[in-house]
């Protein structure tokens, strides 16, 4: 179960960037799974790296899969692959707006207004209330700081990766 929780979540996030679905990258890393004990069973002595093997076993499936897809002309049909980017998205965009929720409601403005408006630091001071550029500067950094500290607290664990 440690394992299954430790490395799902790369198997799935590589999965979903390559296209494909969360049920696909179940389907996948489960096949590693069977691939790893199979592997164990029969050299029980030689050294594996559980975490590498299993990745780069699902790696390779899901390619082969994929590769497979594409060979035969079985595209996925438009509207359910439209439909499956959009959930994966939307909860993406949930799972983010969370995270920045946590580090205050300043810092989410004071992000969107620099990285989404694209507003320069100087004016970003002058709207906040900051003192200069250099003071919004590192107002900006701890914020990102907030976010990124949430993310590997809370990406890392198996409950937060299923919405």
């Amino acid at each position: 179960m440690q394992l299954y929780q430790r490395v799902f979540p790369i198997v799935a996030r590589y999965v979903s960037k390559m296209g494909g679905s969360f049920e696909e990258a179940k389907d996948v890393f489960q096949d590693a799974l069977v691939a790893y004990y199979e592997k164990i069973i029969v050299s029980p002595d030689a050294l594996y790296n559980d975490s590498g093997y299993l990745v780069g076993t699902s790696k390779n499936l899901w390619l082969k899969r994929y590769k497979q897809k594409d060979l035969h002309g079985l595209p996925l049909d438009l509207n359910q692959s439209d439909v499956a980017i959009e959930d994966e998205n939307s909860l993406s965009n949930k799972r983010l707006f969370r995270f920045l929720e946590m580090a205050g409601r300043k810092c989410m403005e004071l992000l969107k207004a620099f990285y989404y408006d694209r507003m320069p630091l100087h004016e970003i001071a002058d709207e906040f209330g900051y003192s200069g550029t250099r003071s919004a500067t590192v107002q900006k950094y701890k914020c990102l700081e907030k976010v990124r500290n949430t993310v590997k607290e809370k990406a890392l664990t198996y409950d937060d990766f299923m919405d």
